[in-house]
């Protein structure tokens, strides 16, 4: 029978931080959960790309927002505005940033193992 594994994101395996930025995670089995906290001002173009040295995100994300709004802007030019509650899959290649004065705290179960990493 196989055992059941449970971890908690305010007890992170690891933590990553990138200008106005936090990353937690924890990984359990194959799947490694990221909770992202990011500040007001926080735009992957000027926070994380200076770090990974590539033209847009290249992590596909499966995100759950908590809390903030956060704008979504493809490589291709759609783009979409995410808030608290929104769910939502999102394909390599694209910006995002932080809308407003309120951080934003996501949950991410795809994208987060080699996010802002060199």
């Amino acid at each position: 029978m196989a055992k059941m594994h449970w971890k908690n994101l305010d007890k992170p395996d690891e933590k990553r931080k990138f200008d106005k930025g936090l990353l937690e995670l924890v990984t359990l089995a194959d799947v490694t959960f990221g909770r992202a906290t990011l500040q007001p001002g926080w735009k992957w173009s000027t926070s994380v790309k200076p770090i990974v040295k590539t033209s847009s995100c290249e992590a596909a994300h499966t995100q759950y927002v908590i809390s903030g709004r956060l704008m979504i802007k493809m490589d291709d030019g759609a783009q979409v505005e995410l808030g608290p509650g929104d769910a939502a899959v999102i394909p390599s290649g694209h910006d995002a940033w932080v809308v407003g004065s309120e951080p934003v705290v996501i949950i991410d179960l795809t994208g987060m193992s080699k996010y802002a990493k060199s």
